[in-house]
């Protein structure tokens, strides 16, 4: 069995040398830099959207809190049907994510929601169950970190399950914004840690609380709720959750209440699901863009952009003022080559959003003008291709406009 994982983990690896990653990938934690989850984390939040994937996240961890739970209950020696019956008759029922892990048998219905069907075509269906049970098929502790600094980097951890047959190099970027300079593109980390803290057995109470904190922090409209943890993600409305019946604060005791109760593990799931879709059909084709095939951010390509241009104006004056004040010998022409050369330098990285000198030197920025270490080798070697074409074109174009302003005779006025 050791000779099999060590052969489905090289076949991964050697795959990974030969295309880019997957989304699943990179929300797993599969994925190294400038393709993790930090740098999609980041690229959300220059454009205000990161709140889909703090709310993808603290479902994922919500999940995995309830796997925990069952797992608890059968250590202990129980059966979940023994233990919650009203959640094993809604399984039984209705199907449920966690099929295996509360002992279903195999021919049990999946979970099905109205609105998610509404949604999905059949094939869409079929890929989505697939995806689904790729990202739920291993299981993790869900022995939460503290509020410190680096939490985030163990909170994508325990949101995201490794597979069981191999363990892939992980992302070696912590995803902490501690020790950074804040910056207008990172105002702030995740504002939506689904944290319970494990100094003893899950309880059901802890289920209720996660999922009344996930509710009111990202599915509540904000004029009903005054808190400033409170921003609402869009969904479409077949999948909106209108009000969360239960209170964390008060056990559920009639059987209405116990019925809703039964449906807190896979109350966010069709939800968590359209996030994904969302993310992985539109966000994330753009950042593999940005990412894989260049090395900038859009204010320092922007900055670039203003420094060639005036870089430019400079190396045009000088060479214009050698030639209409016929400055001798016309070899000084040649010092133009400098200007020229950091001017275009920067005005093609902008069109590119890609700095070849950093490319070379294995930087990727993450933030305006921060950078970290390429460590994905494909990328690596799609940013190298651009870089040396980058490096060639600016060569060729610094060389013909030197040459240009050099062969101009020069004409006293």
């Amino acid at each position: 069995m050791d000779d099999e994982q060590k052969k489905q983990q090289e076949d991964w690896l050697n795959s990974r040398k030969h295309r880019l990653p997957s989304f699943t990938e990179v929300l797993s934690r599969r994925t190294r830099p400038p393709v993790d989850l930090f740098m999609f984390y980041l690229f959300l939040q220059r454009e205000g959207a990161e709140d889909i994937l703090d709310f993808w996240l603290d479902v994922q961890q919500h999940e995995n809190l309830c796997r925990a739970y069952f797992k608890d209950v059968r250590k202990s020696g129980r059966t979940i049907k023994e233990d919650w019956p009203q959640y094993w008759d809604f399984a039984r029922r209705r199907g449920s994510i966690y099929g295996t892990v509360v002992g279903l048998q195999p021919g049990a219905p999946k979970r099905s929601t109205t609105s998610t069907a509404d949604l999905l075509s059949d094939q869409e269906k079929q890929a989505l169950a697939a995806t689904s049970d790729e990202r739920h098929g291993g299981e993790h502790s869900t022995s939460p970190p503290s509020r410190t600094p680096g939490f985030e980097k163990e909170r994508i951890a325990s949101a995201s399950p490794p597979t069981a047959d191999y363990d892939p190099p992980r992302s070696t970027t912590p995803f902490s914004l501690s020790g950074r300079t804040p910056t207008f593109f990172m105002r702030r980390a995740s504002r939506a840690p689904t944290i319970i803290p494990r100094s003893a057995a899950i309880t059901r109470m802890d289920l209720i609380a996660s999922a009344e904190r996930i509710f009111y922090r990202y599915l509540c409209p904000p004029n009903t709720v005054n808190s400033p943890e409170n921003h609402e993600i869009y969904l479409p409305p077949a999948l909106r959750i209108h009000s969360f019946p239960l209170n964390s604060t008060q056990e559920p005791k009639t059987q209405n209440e116990l019925n809703l109760l039964a449906q807190i593990p896979d109350m966010f799931h069709a939800q968590k699901e359209y996030c994904f879709r969302a993310m992985e059909q539109d966000a994330f084709p753009r950042f593999l863009r940005a990412k894989a095939f260049g090395n900038l951010t859009p204010l320092s390509a922007l900055v670039r952009l203003v420094v060639g241009l005036i870089v430019l104006w400079i190396g045009l004056a000088v060479g214009f003022s050698l030639i209409f004040l016929d400055v001798q010998p016309k070899s000084k022409r040649f010092f133009l080559f400098l200007p020229f050369t950091f001017a275009i330098l920067f005005l093609i990285s902008h069109q590119y959003e890609l700095d070849p000198i950093l490319v070379f030197f294995g930087q990727s920025e993450s933030t305006p003008f921060r950078t970290l270490t390429i460590r994905e080798p494909y990328v690596k070697k799609l940013l190298l291709g651009r870089a040396v074409w980058v490096t060639t074109l600016v060569a060729l174009c610094s060389t013909a406009l030197t040459l240009i302003f050099w062969a101009v005779p020069g004409h006293r006025l």
